[in-house]
């Protein structure tokens, strides 16, 4: 059938990911860093990411695609969370709020408030996430904070360079390794790179990784 749906322009996207926060629907995903329309049939063709685009590479045109379908969205929507495909029973507010153990040992977190030098960096294993991992990934203080010296930020929006500071941190402390968390989304860039121009900096060599995770809060590597 021919009918109104999204375009989106890979040249104009800059893989903000906010289109695809704005899809109730989970039509649009980021792949490679970009934003794709993932299915014709999840797209209602109400345009609700159209406004969330900040730099116009959302349009709507009339084409030959699959009609909307409410029940492969409602299915696709549930996988998403994570639910048992067939198992809507709601949870119990006491299993909603059910308290989870924080794994913060230190503070503060923020890399531009965070002193140079300070015992919770002695033989520690160093943590340098972007901020909005810890909303993307569920299981954040569990699977990457636990037994970790965090450190966290978001250079785009600090408008910094974080790299002067991080090289002085590992320079005067005993960090044992470093791991880096960062999104998807190319604006993380920055934190990365800044983690690894203080490690080399620094004149040591000392383990370290890359841990990329999606909008949707999948591990990509």
């Amino acid at each position: 059938m021919i009918r109104k749906i999204i375009q989106i322009d890979e040249e104009k996207c800059n893989g903000c990911g906010l289109c695809a926060s704005a899809c109730h629907e989970g039509a649009i995903g980021m792949v490679n860093g970009k934003a794709k329309l993932l299915r014709d049939d999840y797209c209602d063709g109400l345009g609700d990411c159209l406004p969330a685009c900040p730099t116009g590479a959302i349009t709507f045109i009339e084409r030959e695609a699959a009609a909307y379908d409410a029940a492969a969205v409602k299915k696709h929507m549930s996988e998403r969370a994570g639910k048992v495909p067939g198992n809507n029973s709601p949870k119990s507010p006491a299993d909603a709020f059910s308290p989870v153990r924080s794994r913060l040992d230190n503070w503060p977190v923020q890399i531009k408030l965070a002193p140079v030098s300070a015992p919770c960096f002695e033989n520690a294993s160093l943590l340098i996430a972007a901020d909005c991992t810890a909303y993307a990934y569920a299981a954040f203080h569990e699977d990457f904070m636990k037994g970790k010296v965090t450190l966290i930020g978001c250079p785009k929006l600090d408008g910094i360079d974080y790299s002067e500071k991080l090289t002085e941190i590992i320079r005067q402390n005993n960090i044992k390794n470093v791991t880096i968390i960062r999104m998807e989304v190319p604006c993380c860039g920055g934190l990365e790179f800044a983690a690894k121009k203080a490690l080399q900096d620094s004149g040591k060599f000392i383990p370290w990784q890359v841990v990329t995770i999606s909008i949707d809060g999948q591990i990509l590597d």
